[in-house]
């Protein structure tokens, strides 16, 4: 606001203090006149290592400038200057602020982000038109309970620091809108931030949290909830009854379940991936009717629910790296933008097929509704036939979908009355998890001309045999969750072999073998103890596409691996590397290559 003062009789300047040169940096005259003028004043990057006195007392004290002027033009009448508003001093180094912050008490914005600040002034609490204060990307360990005596603020942004605690009062903030928190060192949260009632937007993301207070649930017009990259196991069942809730981020965490959502008919979009969930039940499902965006990807799904098909706001919808055998053909009446499927062992639908996209997929799932007049995942009348060992052949599965499927059946071995059951017909995949397996049978050699997809993982094998080297077909291998170590050099021969899935073993690692099999698009090895890989011959692998390497004992990422731009998808969460740091990895694939191609020696 202006601020008019009684026109001077003799000298204008006289019983103010003169603007003198600081003994510390200085700032443009030009600048200072301008700030006076629009009370705003841009200080960013500017290499400071303190903020100038004459920042703090630019409303105090007689400009330099009235030292050539005495007779002062209405537009010079500095007198009348307007008080300081908004003040950015980011991208600089400063790493302590002065008390005298409490000589700009109309600031309603203080942007400070992007610097080495270890603490802030308790004069900071003075600044009582605060509106928007960004402290983020500093090194921040506490914060002083002054902090809470902002009650105008509305914005609160402490992003990238290393704060373990929010201080005491905190939920006094009550017109705060947005705050973020992300990136910091926080194992708890306050359940006093359920007070917070005029929150907006909160951002806890990558921290240490392994629950949230139940009381969350009492913001009710919270929008936007980020948790990304937490530890959390469970949320609290209230989170579902957040009205107003439309953006929730839960990717990155170690959730088992989900929670129900029967208040929450606002939430547009809910992101989940990279979790341990199991299990899609109906009552998941039914109170989204508003969603837009359901990102499942690389969980442990073993199905989807008919009632996904009730969603029909549904745009995107992304079930890649799960254990998806099927799909129920309902889902092909949702008016899908984006469809993931990639990672999945499916059984029904032809890879050429989810190859083509989204539309693709939707109108083959519409077409088997026409076709059988019911769901596919409706379970068909089996044409099955009851063997000596009690073991039930789908020949349905035999005839119509090319499949030998006997698996979750905990058994250690197979009976041969399932390779007696393929008789003369043709089988292009094989499904033998979920047993008690501790090597692969020696009948599986029959199919060795046929067989594209085999699925062995959830077993107990301890060693590949020589009998799958020989199926030159071969373009899908699953072998998770065994008690591998190694594979044989023979596995070189399986030249059409696309997709290995090497997750949750023994390997120590990256098996030599896979460098030598050209053709490899995805190779998965996640949760393992691979502690190197070869960059040099990993850049030879022209056609490979995606790397989980998530949950290894990898000390450091070579350099060299950013040179792999082949790459689209790779997975490093989960490692004792210190850098990349979780930022980067948090940008996606290609910021993390171009980080490791920088850090390349010249």
């Amino acid at each position: 606001m202006s601020r008019p003062l009684r026109a001077p009789r003799f000298d204008p300047r006289a019983g103010f203090h003169m603007e003198g040169k600081d003994s510390g940096p200085s700032v443009p005259q030009g600048l200072l006149k301008a700030a006076r003028s629009s009370g705003q004043l841009n200080l960013a990057g500017r290499n400071l290592g303190e903020v100038p006195q004459c920042v703090w007392r630019i409303n105090m004290d007689i400009p330099e400038e009235a030292n050539q002027n005495l007779s002062f033009s209405s537009t010079e009448r500095w007198w009348e200057q307007t008080d300081l508003t908004k003040l950015i001093i980011s991208s600089n180094k400063l790493q302590s602020l002065s008390d005298d912050l409490r000589l700009l008490p109309a600031l309603t914005v203080l942007d400070i982000h992007d610097n080495q600040l270890t603490s802030l002034p308790s004069a900071i609490r003075e600044l009582e038109n605060l509106q928007k204060l960004n402290i983020s990307h500093n090194k921040l360990k506490m914060l002083p309970e002054e902090i809470t005596s902002l009650k105008n603020l509305k914005a609160l942004h402490l992003q990238h620091n290393e704060l373990t605690c929010i201080p005491e009062g905190f939920e006094h903030l009550s017109s705060l809108e947005d705050l973020d928190l992300s990136n910091n060192r926080l194992a708890t949260v306050p359940a006093g931030f359920a007070l917070l009632s005029s929150l907006l937007r909160l951002n806890l993301s990558s921290n240490q949290l392994k629950s949230l207070p139940a009381e969350i649930s009492r913001m009710k017009r919270l929008k936007h909830l980020d948790c990304d990259s937490n530890l959390l196991e469970t949320v609290p069942p209230d989170v579902g009854s957040m009205e107003s809730l439309e953006l929730l981020y839960l990717r990155r965490n170690k959730l088992r379940v989900l929670p129900e959502f029967p208040s929450s008919r606002q939430l547009k979009e809910l992101y989940l991936s990279e979790n341990q969930i199991e299990m899609l039940g109906a009552e998941h499902l039914q109170h989204l009717q508003a969603i837009l965006v359901l990102d499942l990807r690389g969980n442990k799904l073993q199905s989807v629910p008919e009632e996904m098909a009730l969603l029909q706001s549904l745009e995107r919808l992304d079930l890649s790296n799960n254990d998806i055998s099927s799909l129920p053909c309902s889902l092909g009446n949702l008016h899908l933008k984006f469809l993931a499927l990639e990672g999945n062992p499916l059984r029904t639908i032809r890879r050429e097929i989810i190859a083509k996209g989204t539309q693709e997929v939707l109108k083959y799932l519409r077409s088997k509704i026409k076709d059988d007049g019911t769901s596919q995942n409706d379970f068909v009348p089996k044409t099955a036939m009851t063997l000596p060992s009690e073991s039930r052949v789908n020949v349905h599965a035999i005839v119509t979908l090319k499949l030998l499927d006997y698996s979750d059946k905990q058994a250690a071995l197979i009976p041969d009355d399932i390779f007696d059951a393929t008789k003369s017909n043709i089988i292009t995949s094989v499904n033998f998890s979920k047993n008690q397996l501790c090597e692969i049978p020696q009948r599986i050699i029959e199919l060795k001309e046929m067989v594209s997809d085999v699925n062995l993982s959830f077993n107990k094998l301890s060693f590949v045999s020589q009998e799958l080297c020989l199926f030159q077909k071969l373009t899908f291998l699953d072998l998770r969750n065994n008690f591998l170590s190694s594979l044989p050099e023979e596995m070189s021969s399986l030249t059409k072999l696309q997709s290995i899935n090497l997750s949750f073993n023994r390997f120590k690692v990256l098996p030599a073998v896979l460098y030598h099999i050209p053709t490899l698009e995805a190779v998965l090895i996640s949760n393992n103890q691979v502690g190197s890989v070869d960059p040099q011959k990993m850049k030879l692998m022209e056609n490979l596409s995606t790397l989980d390497l998530q949950n290894n004992d990898l000390l450091q990422i070579p350099p060299e691996l950013g040179n792999c731009v082949q790459l689209r998808t790779l997975l490093l969460d989960g490692n004792p590397f210190r850098v990349p740091r979780a930022a980067i990895l948090m940008k996606g694939t290609a910021a993390v290559l171009e980080y490791l191609r920088d850090r390349i020696p010249a």
